[in-house]
């Protein structure tokens, strides 16, 4: 099913692809999965760090590239995911775009609409999530809409895979719709002005000159526009804004709301239906007062699942009786019976051994941890409780001058920081994608970290737990306070769509599942292997006992640690999980007392991004942003670890 003419940073060059376009939380993607099968080519737009997906629909014999772009509120873009998706319509000459619309929020999707039709594309619309709003009693009469609008209109249930043969056998009956907004009549006069001076293209010119009208600065330069036009979209805008008492964007927008409010009107009815069980507890879960008890609830039950079964009975079975009882006496009887070499037996089940070690950190210990927080979080995920809680967390983000939907990037980093990273360019601000961006790297655990560290807290109580959690929660406040002041710029407004509760799909889970334990096997496993690797080979050169003694003044005087931690701070630079890890060995074979362990978590938590996170933030923000990062989160982190040890040696026994 993939697109095999497609390179990692072309997009079908050539062909005439399908396009899917639509608000973003319309299952677009899960169509695109639909349509195209589990398999596509992801890369990053040209000049651009924004991933286009790319796969091939295979339809009566005939195999047509499909491109998925960034969920959008226009075309008119105010963002890089918007400026993408304007990008490919310009660029790419589409056969047919597919327009995704989530039916429960159909004027949203017409305001997409009317600019399709305005750009005289060939287009189809899809009413999506149809099961939804027919629990919530919306009835779209989608003959009604297509009559209007001109374009062939289907419903679907992308996640079920119905409608999708009605979908599938309207492609070929793409064309542009016959419904064109009209604006008041100084806008009206400034285009007719300004449509000679636009070239042709796959996008029409009344539609470029209604984006140049309404301020996209960016698309003079790509549209090779002279002096000239230059001069008269200048002077048209001022004229509008002149004539309107509002900028010309404004105007434009305003239109086309009440336009697509119009046609909703004529198409859509809203039936009376019984408040389901998810409604009410949809909305619970936002309340000012019940919510907190409901999310409470939800970390305790995260808790319980990732820190109690995960890290606790699975690792131990694993570890103990897998490993311990079987494949690590058996690989250490075949490797010393038929390698009869002691450096190479060493190498693979010495104490630094890629079996002994590497393999049961990353197999027994760290992999039971991490498939039960996968579990977890695509249990949430799918659940539509991601977005709730950032509506819940949304104060204490306004304190570091930022918005609850920063959350949302930050909860993606409990799955892989460096993916949360790249998705900060959904913020609207540079500013804000820097904050994040630093809290990410400063305090926000990976999975495989945080699994291996509810682990380890698991062991010492709520105390224990409790105390970590508030150094790093003050620490992330402290900080994103402090760099909200620092950093140059301007917060954005808080806007975001609460999709309703449902109940998780079994499908939907294990394939979320899956392709993140397939993540986790091809992408951590190695480093582990890598890292053990390393460590061997410091140990045999002498170096790692002098690097301890080196460290030791940090490790040991200030951070109250015992010096073996040190090999676990010094592999954390290639992967924090692995350092967490070499923690939760040290802790289990006695080294640590319960007030070490707490200090050596914070430590671990706030320690140096991962290699891969670091990479991802010099592609994002550049050499300079990532070296400043850097130059705070380490020296941070160990201050804070060691006055925190100081702190719980004023009160002995307290955890």
């Amino acid at each position: 099913m993939e697109c095999h003419r497609c390179a990692s940073s072309t997009l079908c060059p050539g062909q005439a692809p399908v396009v899917l376009v639509g608000n973003p939380n319309v299952g677009k993607s899960v169509l695109f999965g639909a349509l195209t099968g589990r398999y596509a080519a992801v890369s990053n737009y040209p000049g651009t760090t924004i991933e286009v997906a790319v796969g091939t629909l295979h339809h009566n014999g005939t195999p047509r590239p499909v491109i998925d772009t960034p969920g959008i509120q226009s075309i008119v873009p105010f963002s890089d995911d918007e400026r993408v998706t304007r990008d490919i319509l310009l660029t790419h000459s589409p056969a047919t775009v597919v327009q995704v619309v989530d039916t429960k929020n159909l004027q949203r999707g017409l305001l997409i609409a009317l600019e399709l039709a305005e750009a005289g594309l060939p287009f189809v619309l899809t009413l999506n999530m149809a099961d939804e709003a027919k629990q919530r009693g919306i009835h779209v009469d989608g003959e009604q809409l297509a009559a209007i609008l001109g374009v062939p209109v289907s419903s679907t249930v992308a996640t079920q895979r119905t409608g999708l043969e009605q979908l599938l056998g309207q492609l070929g009956e793409a064309r542009p719709a016959a419904f064109l907004p009209a604006y008041p009549a100084a806008v009206e006069e400034a285009l007719a002005r300004l449509v000679p001076h636009m070239p042709a293209g796959p996008l029409s010119s009344r539609a470029l000159a209604l984006m140049v009208l309404a301020g996209c600065d960016d698309l003079l330069d790509q549209l090779e526009l002279g002096e000239v036009a230059r001069a008269v979209i200048h002077a048209e805008r001022a004229a509008v804004a002149a004539a309107l008492g509002q900028a010309p964007g404004v105007a434009i927008q305003r239109a086309r709301l009440a336009q697509a409010s119009a046609i909703q009107s004529a198409v859509l009815q809203r039936r009376a239906a019984p408040r389901a069980w998810a409604d009410r507890l949809g909305r619970w879960t936002v309340h000012p007062v019940i919510g907190w008890p409901i999310l409470a609830a939800v970390l305790y039950t995260l808790y319980l699942f990732v820190g109690v079964l995960g890290a606790g009975m699975l690792v131990d079975w694993l570890e103990s009786v897998i490993f311990g009882r079987y494949l690590n006496p058996a690989a250490t009887w075949l490797v010393t019976h038929l390698l009869p070499i002691p450096l190479l037996q060493e190498f693979l089940v010495g104490d630094y051994g890629l079996v002994t070690m590497a393999l049961t950190y990353s197999l027994a210990i760290v992999l039971p941890i991490v498939g039960t927080f996968f579990v977890a979080f695509s249990l949430l995920e799918d659940s539509g409780y991601l977005p709730r809680l950032a509506v819940m967390l949304d104060r204490a983000f306004r304190l570091m001058g930022l918005n609850g939907k920063a959350v949302l990037p930050m909860i993606l980093g409990l799955g892989c920081d460096t993916m949360a990273t790249m998705t900060t360019r959904i913020l609207e601000t540079r500013k804000e994608r820097i904050q994040v961006t630093l809290l990410l790297a400063l305090g926000v655990p990976c999975s495989a970290q945080l699994g291996v560290i509810l682990g380890m807290l698991g062991g010492l109580g709520i105390a224990a737990s409790a105390l970590w959690g508030a150094v790093v929660t003050g620490v992330l406040l402290a900080v994103g306070y402090l760099a909200a002041k620092v950093i140059p710029g301007r917060p954005s407004d808080f806007i975001l769509e609460l999709p309703p509760l449902r109940l998780p799909e079994a499908r939907n889970i294990v394939l979320k599942t899956a392709a993140r334990m397939e993540w986790y096997l091809k992408e951590a496993v190695p480093v582990f292997v890598a890292g053990t690797a390393a460590l061997f080979l410091l140990d045999k050169l002498r170096l790692l006992a002098m690097i301890e003694r080196g460290m030791a003044p940090l490790i040991v005087g200030w951070l109250g640690l015992p010096a073996e931690t040190a090999g676990a701070f010094l592999i954390g630079f290639l992967r924090r999980d692995y350092g967490a890890a070499g923690l939760f060995d040290v802790a289990r074979n006695g080294g640590l007392d319960p007030a070490q362990t707490v200090v050596s978590l914070v430590v671990i938590t706030l320690f140096m991004p991962c290699i891969a996170n670091l990479l991802m933030i010099v592609k994002e923000h550049g050499v300079r942003t990532a070296a400043a990062v850097s130059a705070v989160v380490f020296p941070l982190a160990f201050v804070v670890g060691g006055l925190l040890r100081l702190l719980l040696s004023w009160i002995p026994g307290w955890i």
